[in-house]
């Protein structure tokens, strides 16, 4: 309204200017000074762009949920329900989003492997426009709706309860030794009815390894079951590489058979994961070794040097000849050397895996308290350990000076001269070196202590343990993943920025894609688009591997993550109608100058 008034304001003064009093004498004078005062007025009115009315709400932005979890079960026709009421409720303009938004056509089908809603909650955010959203109330980000303007709305097509069992999770360690006794995590779930009672069974390339039996589950219960399996021993002719490592769940009454399975990929070799060798074993070496089965969760030998040239396996002490822990401390993808860190020469040259040099200082070096944990890639982990609790270490006087980082400093009565305790590299690979005795106190006292022992080697040795030195130019990051999940690639022992991937798609139509991966001139990991599920083949320089894509997470059971009703409560900015919106407005107002024009010049003025 105030932009109209301004108009005619100057409508107004531009009247005054052209029409003095004295001139508006006859009925031609004044007829012309008001069409003058009309297309001014409208000239005006058009150009500041004035309102012709109230502001009218926006038409909401309509979307539907397009994921597979709409079919699970077998049951399609809530999401035929669904879409029919999508395009209701706006026929021409419906937006379908899971792994990705596009128009909504009748007749899709609901296959996505995912539920991500945040770009069409952005886009409706961003357009001041209310979403109506039409879903089976599994969306992956629910937060995203948080933020909706007014007048938003879920309509949640809820299904009746049905009971299933589908397999959630299997954990198993990524690398093991031929012969060693790996421990499995299968952990189940159940949907909204429950889930009867059953088996788990595990095999091993086809071959059955393991089971057990499961009791019925309530609604959406989950339950974990710990099993041991045997790796296959390659004396007897097999060979070593990538095993699959399959779960599968059997329960009475289960309403969907494409989740009753999960798979994992097991590298078995000759040579065992990770080594740790001391050549003056003492508690430190124990308490080490414990961890290090414990953290980094992978198979693990441990000999100690009990007299010149005489070796022992940790476990039943037998007997083993230097030459095997020279060949497992050469083989394996993570060694820890403890004591005389030369022993077998260049501790550099002697490994081909990340490396954790273990040397206890001379002793009577005094005592010093850790004191803090400067920045370095475990820093976050260490940022909350209350070091003013913690017993004192012996500490080298001098340690190399080359290092990328700090991990741990201490300082002699908590206050006096500093030294650094532990140092890292990250590249060419993954090197911690640690010139300080006495941790053992730490995990013996327990309590904080034995917290801050744990959180200072446990990060150090997980950080290790994520080195993956491989010949193979690129490796998949994860052995297992979920299909609609992003692919990593970790870089391998090829310097090159880009590497060509040939993946292959078993089964009975196989599938072959050939991938280039950019890992840019310092990057070690590259992304490509996910892959559909089944097992695969990869080929890269230097030798192969396998990937295994699980079903999508869309076909697990699992609680409704949005409530039906009214959401949103940002003000919806509503449109209301603009001057330039009717173009007869700016016919009209050349029909009043032209109208002014004439009769002006009848009147006889200028």
């Amino acid at each position: 309204m105030l932009l109209w008034l301004i108009a005619l304001a100057l409508g107004g003064v531009a009247t005054f200017l052209a029409y003095p009093r004295d001139t508006l004498r006859g009925p031609l004078s004044r007829v012309s000074a008001g069409l003058r005062l009309l297309a001014v007025t409208l000239a005006a009115g058009l150009g500041l762009n004035a309102a012709m009315g109230r502001a009218r709400a926006p038409r909401p932005l309509v979307a539907l949920d397009v994921s597979s979890s709409w079919g699970r079960g077998g049951d399609t026709t809530r999401f035929s329900k669904a879409l029919s009421a999508a395009l209701q409720e706006s026929p021409d303009s419906v937006v379908a989003f899971g792994d990705s938004s596009r128009r909504a056509v009748r007749g899709m089908a609901s296959n996505d492997a995912s539920s991500r809603v945040r770009a069409v909650a952005e886009r409706a955010i961003a357009a001041g426009r209310p979403l109506v959203l039409f879903t089976d109330g599994e969306i992956d980000d629910p937060e995203a709706l948080d933020a909706l303007p007014a007048g938003s709305r879920v309509e949640l097509s809820e299904s009746s309860p049905q009971r299933d069992a589908a397999v959630t999770e299997i954990r198993a360690p990524r690398v093991a030794s031929d012969g060693d006794t790996v421990e499995v995590r299968v952990t189940i779930g159940a949907a909204g009815g429950g889930a009867g009672a059953g088996r788990l069974s595990l095999t091993l390339d086809g071959r059955p390894v393991a089971s057990a039996t499961m009791d019925s589950l309530g609604a959406f219960g989950e339950r974990t079951i710990s099993l041991k399996v045997v790796a296959p021993s390659l004396r007897g002719g097999g060979s070593q590489g990538d095993r699959e490592l399959r779960a599968v769940v059997e329960s009475v009454g289960d309403g969907d058979a494409r989740n009753n399975t999960a798979s994992a990929v097991i590298d078995v070799g000759s040579a065992a994961a990770a080594v740790l060798v001391s050549t003056s074993p003492d508690l430190d070496a124990r308490e080490l070794a414990a961890l290090l089965r414990g953290t980094a969760a992978l198979p693990t030998r441990v000999y100690y040097r009990v007299m010149p040239g005489q070796w022992r396996e940790d476990g039943a002490m037998s007997a083993i000849s230097e030459d095997a822990v020279r060949r497992a401390v050469r083989e394996a993808a993570l060694v820890v050397l403890h004591g005389d860190t030369a022993l077998f020469g260049p501790p550099r040259a002697a490994t081909r895996g990340a490396l954790a040099l273990v040397a206890p200082p001379a002793p009577n070096g005094g005592e010093w308290f850790a004191t803090g944990a400067p920045i370095s890639p475990v820093a976050t982990v260490l940022a909350g350990t209350a070091w003013d609790s913690l017993p004192p270490l012996e500490v080298a006087a001098a340690m190399p000076s080359d290092a990328a980082f700090e991990i741990l400093e201490t300082r002699r009565a908590r206050r006096l001269d500093r030294r650094v305790a532990m140092v890292g590299w990250e590249r060419p690979r993954r090197i911690v070196v640690a010139g300080a005795t006495g941790f053992w106190r730490w995990r013996f006292r327990g309590g904080a202590g034995a917290e801050a022992f744990t959180a200072v080697w446990g990060s150090t040795l997980d950080w290790l343990a994520g080195e993956r030195s491989d010949v193979r130019a690129a490796v998949p990051e994860a052995g297992a993943l979920r299909e609609g999940a992003q692919m990593r690639w970790r870089r391998g022992a090829d310097a090159d920025s880009v590497v060509q991937a040939v993946v292959r798609l078993r089964g009975n139509t196989p599938k072959v894609d050939t991938l280039a991966l950019h890992f840019g001139a310092a990057n070690l990991v590259a992304d490509s688009p996910p892959l559909g599920a089944g097992v695969y083949d990869i080929t890269t320089p230097g030798g192969t591997s396998m990937l295994i894509v699980n079903p999508s997470t869309e076909l697990l059971p699992r609680r409704p993550t949005v409530r039906p009703g009214a959401y949103g409560s940002s003000v919806v900015a509503g449109a209301s109608p603009r001057a330039r919106d009717f173009p007869w407005l700016f016919v009209l107002a050349v029909l009043a100058l032209c109208g002014e024009w004439t009769l002006r010049r009848r009147a006889g003025l200028r």
